[in-house]
């Protein structure tokens, strides 16, 4: 009925709200390219803070983009790979913002900065 269309409706705005912010895509990027990461690993690589980060990914999350799962004190998150709209949405972005100057340097410090990164740390690297 129209209730199930409103709902319907107000999911597919927070959905498209939620790629609407350059930070959250830049995220979404990171992980599509490198698969699952850990919030310090993002920090790093879009040099902001973690609460910043968690905030995005709260939103990616609650729109269906991405799933975390806490190991210790971190969390790690990955994009959900279900045929879904969202899916279908991150194809499109991969396909035309992995070539955004942004996304380039993004991937470049977060691959030098994964190269020297011990594997079970998630120390923040200013914290040394």
């Amino acid at each position: 009925g129209v209730g199930t269309r409103k709902l319907m409706i107000q999911h597919h705005t927070q959905v498209f709200k939620a790629l609407s912010d350059a930070t959250r895509l830049r995220i979404v990027l990171l992980l599509l390219k490198h698969g699952e990461l850990c919030v310090c690993d993002i920090m790093t690589s879009l040099v902001i803070p973690q609460s910043t980060v968690s905030r995005h990914l709260s939103i990616l999350r609650n729109a269906g983009f991405v799933e975390g799962e806490r190991r210790g004190a971190w969390m790690y998150y990955q994009v959900i790979t279900e045929d879904t709209i969202q899916t279908r949405l991150l194809h499109t972005v991969r396909e035309y913002g992995s070539s955004w100057p942004e996304v380039r340097t993004d991937s470049r410090r977060l691959g030098e900065y994964l190269k020297t990164k011990e594997t079970s740390s998630c120390e923040q690297p200013w914290q040394s």
